[in-house]
């Protein structure tokens, strides 16, 4: 094997055990592919088994590096494997996830096909574990759920906003100063909106596959989405402009509702407007529903988490709004908690 490095996957993680073996293992299948990587697993104070899962690994395979992330959020993780790398491309992939075989080979040549890009990635697969979780798995692979995000989507090839899994030029990355360690979410998405913001590209293609397993509860997914939203506000701030127009939908969603509510004992209006907000709505989440599953016992839970989705952004977006643009103060302690 080449001593030059050619990728260096990163892997930002916290108490992972049950699932980091399959992720390592499934990133070792796919640089068969490719002439050399590394893998640097950045852990977050694990108290679980995820630290002995990889010492476990490194006994079998020496390019696999562990290293310590004391501040356990994500952009810290990044940016102390980012440090650590001896590449000319990053790509980070997440515990909880699997790479097809040919991941890393795809990303690669489809990097080398678009100089102009600063980043590369396709489709995240989402992966129900049980019941709960297939609901959800569905509803995050809907338009309706989540908007015309591509990478959770799926479409086809072409520039977009942003994506997961990415496969980065190092270079780009340090030009625009590595991830934000300010951000507990939304890290990746106002990372790529610097590099598209400087003048460079992000390429998306079906044919670089990963698989991500959902959150197996809607508590989970509230928490995560709430969180999204809120953190969504700060890079809004920081930027001074919206990074992109789909964001917007859930809290207006969230505020006509409210307003409406609290019109509807005194105006008669109101109360007709309520109802016909509440039944488009609720028509269009069973529309899409059983575009997704026949099942009418499933229809109803994706209507479930589709309105988890929406709410729990918007609700988290509206307080942002509140912390980081009307009272100016640092986030809230349930917006910088771990929700996985």
């Amino acid at each position: 094997m080449s001593t030059q490095v050619q990728v260096s996957i990163i892997m930002p993680v916290r108490n992972e055990g049950p699932f980091l073996k399959r992720a390592i293992k499934s990133i070792l299948v796919a640089g068969r592919a490719v002439e050399s990587f590394e893998v640097i697993v950045v852990d977050g104070m694990s108290d679980d088994d995820t630290r002995s899962v990889v010492e476990e690994l490194r006994q079998e395979d020496d390019r696999i590096l562990l290293l310590e992330n004391p501040s356990r959020t994500v952009p810290h993780a990044m940016n102390i494997g980012i440090r650590a790398a001896s590449s000319d491309v990053i790509v980070r992939v997440d515990g909880h996830a699997e790479v097809y075989p040919d991941f890393l080979e795809k990303s690669l040549s489809v990097l080398a096909a678009h100089p102009e890009c600063a980043c590369v990635g396709g489709p995240l697969e989402s992966v129900d574990l049980d019941e709960g979780s297939a609901a959800i798995s569905l509803a995050m692979g809907s338009r309706f759920g989540v908007g015309n995000a591509r990478f959770r989507t799926g479409g086809e090839e072409g520039y977009v906003d942003t994506l997961a899994f990415g496969a980065y030029r190092t270079s780009d990355l340090y030009a625009v100063g590595l991830f934000d360690e300010d951000l507990v979410r939304n890290q990746d998405d106002e990372l790529n909106f610097r590099l598209t913001s400087a003048g460079r590209k992000i390429w998306f293609t079906p044919d670089i596959r990963s698989r991500y397993f959902v959150r197996s509860s809607l508590p989970k997914l509230y928490r995560q989405y709430f969180q999204y939203g809120y953190w969504k506000v700060y890079v809004n701030r920081k930027h001074g402009q919206f990074t992109n127009l789909r964001q917007l939908v859930p809290p207006l969603l969230v505020v006509s509702i409210a307003l409406l509510a609290l019109s509807a004992p005194f105006v008669a209006a109101a109360r007709v407007l309520l109802a016909v907000e509440l039944f488009a709505y609720l028509a269009a989440a069973f529309f899409f529903a059983s575009r997704l599953t026949t099942e009418t016992r499933v229809q109803f839970a994706v209507v479930k988490a589709f309105i988890t989705l929406h709410m729990s952004y918007g609700l988290g977006y509206l307080a942002g709004v509140r912390d980081f643009l009307l009272l100016r103060r640092p986030p809230g302690t349930g917006a910088t908690e771990l929700s996985r």
